[in-house]
């Protein structure tokens, strides 16, 4: 890996990843249009030549066309990357409505599908996306556990469980990495997530760490295919109003000479040694640039200054519909 990048180890593993990751998610739906293969082999060869090695996507994003783009573009580099796939939420193609889906039989035909779609023979990081309330936590992890012993996971992963499912999986098999959203604009992981995750050493992967291009000072297009279009924190005054926080927090941005956006990762990452931004973006330039958070240094009044800013003004929207929050937090 490039010396720029930090290299951490994931939770309860040897498999060694970037300080940062990238999300593929925009690179097939939910953002615009899905990106070009073209696209997508430049911006994958570029985060690998620049030390970037942990990918994260999912059997759901693009219904396999997210997994089907990475695997074209780490074709001959596959041993250089890291990947992270998720299963668990069943969608309809073009449908945003989900299920949840923990079962057993459903995880093994799941992996399997992932690792064709892959071109693979494992998956590094695999993780379940939301949980199913309706299948025991034990009996998801028993059978992922299972697949590491066939050689066919090497890492266990959860993302949006609750505490006490995490402790539970943990029971079953070394949970490896823990995925939650979080950023200055989400915080609930701090409640008690940060601090379990470091008590079992499991890494905390964080995405949507710029609040959806909220703290990059971007705003959603008008495309009916963006579904930020729907999220409550991006409406009317509540975007207005969140927007404003966004300002106030660029002017210490410039202040140390990088954009909003970097601020925010170094935010992130400056609050626990164990979290791993995945930042996603469709475009060299913004990859390049949130690799250069890792360059920026915050100091005790850094932090206490974003702090001031954050306590003053209340974040105003859900960060997801009702829809979206199925399986979040069970």
């Amino acid at each position: 890996m490039s010396k720029s990048i930090t290299v951490k180890h994931l939770g309860n593993s040897d498999i060694p990843v970037s300080g940062i990751g990238l999300g593929c998610m925009g690179l097939s739906e939910f953002y615009g249009n899905p990106v070009s293969q073209k696209a997508a082999d430049n911006l994958i060869t570029h985060a690998l030549e620049s030390g970037l090695n942990f990918f994260d996507t999912a059997d759901m994003y693009g219904s396999g066309h997210n997994e089907r783009l990475l695997a074209h573009a780490l074709k001959g580099r596959r041993k250089e990357a890291v990947i992270a796939s998720k299963f668990g939420i069943v969608r309809k193609e073009g449908e945003y409505s989900r299920t949840i889906c923990g079962a057993p039989e459903y995880v093994r035909q799941s992996c399997h599908d992932s690792l064709r779609r892959l071109e693979t023979d494992y998956v590094d990081l695999y993780y379940i996306h939301r949980i199913d309330q309706s299948t025991p936590i034990e009996d998801t992890v028993g059978e992922m556990s299972r697949l590491v012993e066939e050689g066919k996971i090497r890492a266990i992963g959860l993302s949006e469980c609750s505490a006490s499912t995490l402790r539970r999986a943990h029971a079953v098999h070394p949970v490896s990495a823990l995925q939650s959203e979080y950023s200055m604009f989400t915080r609930d992981p701090e409640q008690e997530m940060l601090g379990l995750t470091r008590e079992l050493g499991v890494s905390f992967v964080a995405y949507s760490p710029i609040c959806r291009g909220l703290l990059g000072l971007l705003k959603p297009g008008e495309k009916e295919n963006d579904f930020r279009q729907k999220l409550p924190r991006f409406h009317g005054e509540a975007y207005e109003k969140n927007r404003g926080i966004a300002l106030e927090l660029n002017a210490l941005a410039r202040s140390k000479n990088c954009t909003l956006a970097q601020l925010s990762l170094a935010w992130v990452m400056a609050q626990s040694e164990n979290v791993i931004p995945i930042p996603g973006t469709t475009k060299v330039g913004n990859l390049t640039a949130n690799i250069g958070s890792l360059a920026v240094s915050l100091a005790r009044n850094d932090l206490a200054a974003i702090e001031d800013i954050l306590a003053e003004h209340q974040v105003e929207g859900d960060r997801y519909t009702q829809e979206g929050m199925k399986g979040v937090n069970v």
